[in-house]
C-alpha cells in the first residue's frame, strides 16, 4: 500500500481549492464560513470528552456528522460540482434539534436570569460551542450575501446555538453543578 502524505504544499502561496477545484485565497469568505463550522465541530469534541449520558453523546455525534455535511456544502463551488445536491441535509434536522431542546428543557427549572458561563467544564464548553456557533452563523450569513446558501443551513446553525445553551443548563444539572445566575447591580 502506498503511503499518502497529509501535506500537499499547494496552499503554500496562500490559496486553497474548493470542492470542484476552484482556487481561492485562504482568507476567502467561504473559507471563513466552513472553517468556523469546522472549529465548532472540534469544540463539540471537547464536550464529548466528558462522560455524558449515552443519549447526549449520540445527539452530539449526529450534530458533528451534520456539521461535516454543512462544511462540505459550504466548501463546494456549485458552478463546478454537483456535490451540494447530493448532501443529505434538510429541515427535519432542525426539527430534531427543537425536539431535543424541548426534552432537555422539560427536566430543567424555568430560566429566570441570564446564566454566566461556567460551572462544570462540560457545561462551560457548551457555552464556548454556542458562541463559536453564533460566529459560524454570522460568517455563513455574510457568505449568503455573495453566493447562494440554502436557508436550512442558516436556520440549522441558529437553532444549534440555542441547543448548546439548553445543553449547558442540562449538563450543569447532570453533573450536579449549580447554574450561576447573572444578577446585575442596577
Amino acid at each position: 500500500m502506498e503511503k499518502s502524505q497529509i501535506y500537499t504544499k499547494t496552499g503554500d502561496r496562500g490559496t486553497t481549492s474548493l470542492i470542484g477545484g476552484t482556487r481561492v485565497p485562504k482568507h476567502h469568505l467561504r473559507l471563513e464560513a466552513y472553517g468556523t463550522v469546522d472549529e465548532l465541530n472540534a469544540q463539540i469534541g471537547l464536550i464529548k470528552a466528558w462522560q455524558n449520558d449515552e443519549h447526549t453523546t449520540s445527539v452530539l455525534n449526529k450534530i458533528q456528522e451534520q456539521l461535516f455535511m454543512i462544511g462540505a456544502y459550504l466548501a463546494t463551488d456549485d458552478t463546478t460540482s454537483d456535490l451540494r445536491t447530493k448532501l443529505k441535509c434538510d429541515e427535519k434536522d432542525i426539527e430534531v434539534l427543537e425536539t431535543e431542546m424541548d426534552q432537555l428543557e422539560s427536566s430543567l427549572p424555568p430560566l429566570k436570569n441570564f446564566i454566566l458561563p461556567g460551572g462544570h467544564p462540560a457545561s462551560a464548553q457548551c457555552h464556548i460551542a454556542r458562541t463559536v456557533c453564533r460566529r459560524a452563523e454570522r460568517r455563513v450569513n455574510e457568505m449568503a450575501t455573495q453566493t447562494e446558501v440554502a436557508t436550512w443551513v442558516i436556520r440549522y446553525l441558529n437553532r444549534l446555538s440555542d441547543y448548546f445553551f439548553v445543553l449547558s443548563r442540562y449538563l450543569s444539572k447532570y453533573f450536579d453543578n449549580n447554574e450561576i445566575p447573572w444578577k446585575p447591580e442596577l
